[in-house]
């Protein structure tokens, strides 16, 4: 049942509409509005639930790991009692199928309880301590003990792709709560409905588990994006989206005159190496692999296969026509929004318009459904790094790339940007002899995969979803897997503070039972 102040921006667990500005949620399929207003944030709306997440950031980033692992984990519960009236709703703003849609958010509530598992491990706070050495000479040392603190109130941006799992509750939420970061939450305008119920769980997770007010915020609309960047409350931010939309972020903040990072996931063709090995032995069957993993969601993944690259041969002949005899069968699908589509659309004419680029297959997109595509584009444009073998195309397209030999295999890679992902398909015999490919894959994208499709990230501890420029801001962090806390935290040295005053992972006692690196020893013992 709607509640009613739906449509309201929350500030905290106050819901507010000052702007005169409705937006409406529209059917992905229909293009139709959805029942309900939303409210376009005003200034001073975004300003109130920034200063409520910074008042409330002293209180709720030194709550017990155990206090906050217990609110993660109500509200994974909260997500997974949402109903299927929730998931049609999700449905019709983005015309994903139900089963993926039951998929994701159990990888979002998934995401909150291995979250809370961390809280419980402890081991995101890093604790080290070197006792003093009043003796040493020269010099005494003093005693230093540090430790791992949220950096403050974090601003995050919903994903188009993934309105449960990068979006509302996501990853860059789940992490920045776990660091004991109160979160901002920019809703995307395509699917505001989803948003807004998965807001509502959040607060009720909030009141079963006795949160202060101000922990979670989330406001509507066009232009509030920029003000929350800038906003002095908040210390950092979490984007999934387009490059132009990230490298804006990235702008606007280190334009303050307090820099912020913002740890920005925004573009990436991940580039799939097809040895000749494996072209002999499985053409075919990588063809309907491939096809499938580059369709898969309407090609929706932001680890989508958008760049394929072989040694000429008549193996790889007949492995381009396979793939692309697989394209041709793969339906035309509606995609997120007409936005999406739009952008689809757009980049495939780009590529069309480029001498040495030739599409092999696919029609133009009519009626909002986007139809599978394969290009093929002359070696010499990759080696000359040439914009439009970088950019990628957001959809179920992908670029075939011929090569001469080993060594012009080499030299395109090496001439690529940052990825994501980076695949080889190969047989155990010629993968014995890539290891100067693997270490090159391991300079330009996060995560290297062998006979394997880099659509679907594992939830873990081990996994990097993350990479070099333009893939993400900051290579050195990952938007999923445990690892996604260190984002939203910083080291903080105590010296010589009495073992009253100093946090509780790093008293004496250890009452939190931390693994702690004591004078490069680790250990769970209590200190004398």
């Amino acid at each position: 049942m709607t509640h009613p102040f739906y449509g309201h921006n929350h500030i905290g667990k106050s819901r507010s509409a000052l702007g005169t500005v409705t937006l409406h949620s529209v059917d992905a399929r229909t293009g139709e509005p959805l029942p309900g207003p939303f409210f376009q944030a005003t200034r001073e709306e975004v300003d109130a639930a920034c200063r409520l997440a910074q008042a409330v950031f002293p209180t709720f980033s030194t709550l017990a790991p155990a206090v906050r692992a217990g609110f993660l984990d109500t509200i994974a519960d909260e997500l997974d009692a949402l109903g299927d009236d929730f998931i049609a709703t999700v449905g019709r703003e983005t015309a994903l199928p139900e089963a993926r849609l039951r998929g994701e958010r159990a990888r979002t509530s998934g995401q909150m309880r291995l979250f809370a598992t961390v809280l419980r491990r402890g081991d995101f706070l890093a604790a080290r301590i070197d006792r003093a050495l009043p003796q040493r000479s020269p010099l005494p040392r003093p005693d230093l003990r540090q430790c791992r603190l949220g950096v403050g109130p974090v601003g995050v941006f919903g994903a188009s792709n993934f309105p449960l799992a990068f979006s509302t509750a996501g990853g860059d939420t789940a992490a920045a709560l776990a660091a004991g970061c109160p979160v901002v939450v920019k809703a995307h305008s395509g699917h505001m409905a989803t948003a807004e119920a998965v807001a509502e769980a959040i607060h009720r997770a909030a009141e079963r588990t006795g949160m202060p007010d101000g922990v979670f915020s989330m406001v509507y609309g066009g232009g509030v994006g920029e003000w929350l960047v800038q906003h002095p409350a908040i210390q950092a931010v979490g984007f999934t989206g387009s490059l132009r939309g990230g490298r804006a972020l990235c702008d606007l903040a280190a334009a303050r005159p307090d820099p912020i990072p913002v740890f920005a996931e925004m573009s990436s063709i991940n580039p799939v190496v097809v040895l000749p090995g494996a072209l002999q032995a499985r053409g075919a069957q990588v063809a309907q692999e491939l096809a499938a993993s580059v369709t898969l969601g309407v090609g929706q993944f932001c680890t989508n296969p958008g760049l394929v690259l072989g040694v000429r041969s008549p193996e790889f002949s007949a492995f381009v026509a396979a793939l692309c005899q697989r394209m041709a069968e793969a339906t035309p699908q509606t995609m997120l929004n007409r936005g999406t589509f739009g952008s689809y659309c757009h980049g495939v004419q780009a590529l069309l318009a480029v001498p040495g680029i030739t599409r092999l297959c696919g029609a133009d997109s009519t009626g909002g459904l986007a139809a599978p595509q394969v290009f093929q584009a002359e070696a010499r444009l990759l080696l000359q790094g040439d914009a439009h073998l970088q950019e990628e195309v957001f959809g179920p397209a992908t670029v075939v790339v011929e090569v001469a030999d080993r060594a012009e295999l080499l030299q395109a890679l090496a001439a690529l940007r940052g990825q994501l992902t980076a695949t080889l398909i190969g047989e155990p015999d010629e993968l014995a002899a890539c290891a100067d490919l693997v270490a090159l894959l391991a300079r330009k994208a996060g995560r290297v995969l062998v006979n394997g499709y880099p659509t679907g990230v594992e939830v873990c501890d081990a996994m990097v979803h993350g990479g070099p420029y333009p893939a993400t801001s900051d290579a050195r962090g990952t938007s999923v897997g445990t690892l996604a806390i260190d984002r939203f935290l910083r080291p903080v040295c105590y010296q010589n503070l009495p073992d009253a005053l100093l946090p509780p992972a790093l008293q004496n006692a250890n009452p939190l039972g931390l693994a702690r690196l004591v004078e490069g020893v680790s250990t769970r013992e209590a200190l004398a």
